[in-house]
């Protein structure tokens, strides 16, 4: 319905982001962008007639018979453009004002409105990239880190189809054996045919368990999760403060100062790390502060790294030993905070540090860093949740076919799952999704993009 409906409009919308810059962008798609543009945009030194494609042109911005701005204009032709249909870019002054300006001249010379992500969904629709590097568009625009932009931008090349369609042609080749089995059972020998579909179906289920890292995924993703944790007052909110190089965390002599998380963000090695300083771990009758802890040991239990923070100049405390042993259960890094007092008998092995005069900090950041990169590593095809979990669903439907044929079941029936395996890789890159799915993918896209 939406090819039909929707794509013999002219569209139009800024594709850039709101607020106050040098430079702005209006951008028009569609089978009438030419008329628009010559009815907006007035070219200096007297132009007329046709446009070339992909050539600026300086000239006056018109709203009717008004001129809002003067700039620069572009007709790229179909199908040589982002949508494979003739677009029109207007180059404006990038203030708020002139730049709904500029877009009412475009809608009043016969555009409309796009939808959020529309020149994307006409780029998918008319077949210039597929679902899967569409959704790269909106992961490029939002990428929060190096690695996250890197991912995007792999994918937007087209190394997640392709990889995809390379699956999806072994398929299709596995389903013409079964067919050819099924329709000349006289002339094709089924046991060694099952025996080479039994083979090749365990392949490609490896193949793509393999393909697939949620856990890469999710650090793309969101981040990297670093948690402090400690008793009060044993420095975690001035370390947080040291490592972000911002005064995030309120810092006081009193204990317990920290009662629910404090967050902040740095990038490391391309990789967006979260750090989390929490309440400080002891046993209190106050209830606020009880929750508090409670979210710690929480916060603690889900990070990726925790920093278990000591006080390396008071003897260790029931608490902080308490702390230690939960500490081991996930992946811990002992930091041995105050270095720069005299050190107390009995402390673990661990990083030496001051928050205070910013004694090792350096080396704790070059763990973290350490930490960031061996979280980004590996060949991993598939990091986006929506393409992991369409490549395992493949994959057990795969299984399924392997198990159901070594159990003696006719090969036209175990076609069912192979053929479930080829409609689910089809998801990821747009040949076998549902409409709602597609419309859940542009949905998170912006408008102008």
């Amino acid at each position: 319905m939406y090819k039909e409906e929707r794509t013999n409009d002219t569209i139009a919308a800024v594709a850039t982001p709101p607020g106050t810059g040098g430079v702005a962008i209006v951008r028009v798609s569609g089978p009438e962008a030419e008329a628009v543009l010559n009815r907006s945009f007035r070219r200096g030194g007297g132009a007329s007639g046709p446009w070339e494609s992909h050539r600026l042109s300086f000239g006056k911005i018109l709203r009717g018979q008004e001129i809002v701005d003067e700039g620069m204009a572009v007709l790229m032709r179909a199908p040589k453009s982002y949508t494979r249909e003739d677009v029109a870019e207007l180059y404006c002054h990038g203030g708020t004002a002139v730049t709904r300006m500029v877009l009412e001249a475009v809608l009043l010379a016969g555009a409309r409105p796009a939808a959020p992500g529309e020149f994307t969904r006409r780029a998918f629709e008319n077949g210039r990239i597929d679902l899967a590097q569409a959704e790269a568009v909106m992961r490029l625009v939002g990428a929060q880190g190096e690695a996250q932009a890197r991912a995007a931008r792999r994918q937007l090349e087209g190394a997640v189809s392709h990889g995809i369609v390379e699956v999806r042609q072994k398929l299709t080749e596995m389903l013409s054996q079964i067919a050819a089995c099924t329709d000349f059972p006289d002339e094709i020998d089924e046991a060694p045919a099952a025996a080479n579909l039994i083979a090749q179906g365990r392949a490609l289920c490896a193949q793509l368990r393999a393909a697939c890292d949620p856990s890469r995924a999710r650090v793309l993703e969101t981040g990297l999760d670093v948690v402090l944790v400690g008793r009060p007052n044993v420095g975690k909110s001035s370390l947080l403060n040291a490592l972000l190089g911002e005064e995030r965390a309120i810092v006081t002599a009193d204990a317990g100062t920290t009662r629910d998380a404090v967050r902040g963000t740095l990038e490391i090695a391309g990789v967006r790390v979260n750090l989390t300083d929490t309440a400080g771990i002891r046993q209190t009758g106050s209830e606020a502060e009880r929750i508090g802890v409670q979210r710690a040991k929480e916060a603690a239990e889900r990070a990726d790294l925790v920093l278990a923070v000591l006080d390396a100049s008071r003897p260790l405390e029931a608490d902080d030993e308490e702390i230690l042993r939960q500490a081991r259960q996930v992946r811990c890094v002992v930091v041995l905070n105050k270095c720069d007092l005299p050190r107390a008998q009995g402390m673990p092995q661990g990083m030496a540090v001051s928050a205070r005069t910013g004694e090792g900090t350096d080396a704790l950041r070059a763990l973290l860093e350490e930490t960031a990169r061996s979280a980004q590593s590996g060949s991993a095809l598939l990091t986006q949740a929506r393409h992991i979990d369409a490549a395992q669903r493949a994959a057990g439907a795969l299984e399924e076919m392997v198990a159901a044929i070594e159990k003696g079941v006719p090969l036209d029936f175990a076609a069912v799952d192979a053929t479930a395996a080829l409609r689910a890789l089809g998801e990821i890159t747009g040949e076998d999704a549902e409409q709602s799915v597609i419309d859940a993918v542009f949905a998170h896209f912006c408008v102008g993009k």
